[in-house]
């Protein structure tokens, strides 16, 4: 009986498998995820948080307390040249002031951008990633910056681009006149970090940040990026003439009451095709009371900058400064 009934039982669904199309052999129960497989399966993927395809935000790491080998400087002031390795500036003769900083201050010796050409490097300084950026573009970021960690701190920050014609112009390129130290030239928009995230350049009064550098002041913010224009800048001009704006315009900062508590950083964006992503470049670095002729010889590049800058005022380390070196001198 016990036999029958089971037989009858299993013709019953075989005929329910028939009038759906299935057969004994299919019908499985679905397997049950376990803990580990729940625990690693990837989360839905979210749309990237810029407008430029392919890049993706920052990861902010918990905030830094400030460094015991980094003062929690006053002012910090960066200036970005261009296209100079390290081997065409430390030690050369067309680079006389340059090198008398080197000997009064400090250098780092093993620095590397991080990639070619220009723009990206400027990205990568100011929001700790390239962002997809990968050419000379226009771009409209919406990632992290420097520029909101410095506001969010309760801190200031003021961009001095040379020839800059102001009303958050957002054009590639504008010739000017003579504007501060140095000779006239081009504004280039991709040597601008500031206006390629769309929170300053949307934003009137953020913007407003942004000016020319005939009205530069070292006491005017916390952080002051200077920009200069494409012939002081060594873009489109001889090193020399880079070292002549420079031994023009650096006084003003290191001669300021502002820089008794504060500090100077003279990068480049990128060096020669060598082999390497993006170039060894020079990066001076000078401060009150640095014994003259510092090194730092560790692997550095632009995030050490950022990285930095966050650690003296105890800021969230953006992007690849979580992982970058300290530029770590006898301050």
């Amino acid at each position: 009986m016990r036999s029958r009934t089971r037989a009858a039982a299993l013709a019953l669904v075989a005929l329910v498998l028939a009038a759906c199309g299935g057969s004994a052999a299919t019908l499985s129960p679905s397997p049950i995820p376990t803990r580990s497989q729940a625990a690693t399966a990837a989360p839905p993927t979210a749309a990237p948080a810029t407008e430029v395809p392919g890049s993706a935000s920052p990861t902010v790491s918990p905030s830094p307390s400030p460094s015991g080998g980094v003062p929690a400087f006053d002012h910090v002031y960066v200036i970005v040249l261009e296209n100079r390795s390290y081997s065409e500036i430390v030690g050369k003769s067309v680079a006389p002031y340059i090198n008398s900083l080197v000997a009064r201050y400090g250098l780092a010796t093993n620095f590397y951008a991080e990639t070619h050409p220009s723009e990206p490097n400027y990205i990568a300084l100011t929001s700790g990633g390239l962002q997809g950026t990968n050419s000379d573009g226009t771009y409209n970021l919406t990632v992290p910056s420097i520029f909101d960690q410095v506001e969010t701190a309760g801190r200031t920050w003021h961009v001095y681009a040379q020839d800059y014609p102001g009303n958050c112009y957002k054009g590639s390129l504008v010739a000017g006149g003579i504007d501060g130290p140095g000779a006239a030239g081009e504004y280039a928009r991709k040597h601008n970090p500031a206006i390629s995230y769309a929170s300053i350049s949307r934003d009137s009064a953020r913007c407003a940040n942004i000016t020319a550098l005939a009205g530069f002041d070292p006491g005017a913010a916390n952080l002051e990026f200077i920009i200069p224009n494409q012939i002081n800048d060594m873009h489109s001009s001889r090193t020399n003439d880079g070292d002549a704006f420079l031994a023009a315009f650096v006084p003003k900062i290191i001669d300021s009451p502002a820089f008794a508590n504060s500090v100077l950083f003279i990068t480049w964006d990128e060096g020669v095709v060598d082999g390497t992503p993006g170039g060894h470049i020079a990066t001076v670095v000078a401060a009150p009371g640095m014994p003259p002729g510092s090194r730092f010889s560790g692997s550095a590049n632009h995030y050490s900058i950022l990285r930095t800058i966050e650690l003296a005022w105890g800021m969230p380390f953006l992007g690849q400064a979580a992982t970058a070196s300290t530029l770590d001198f006898q301050w």
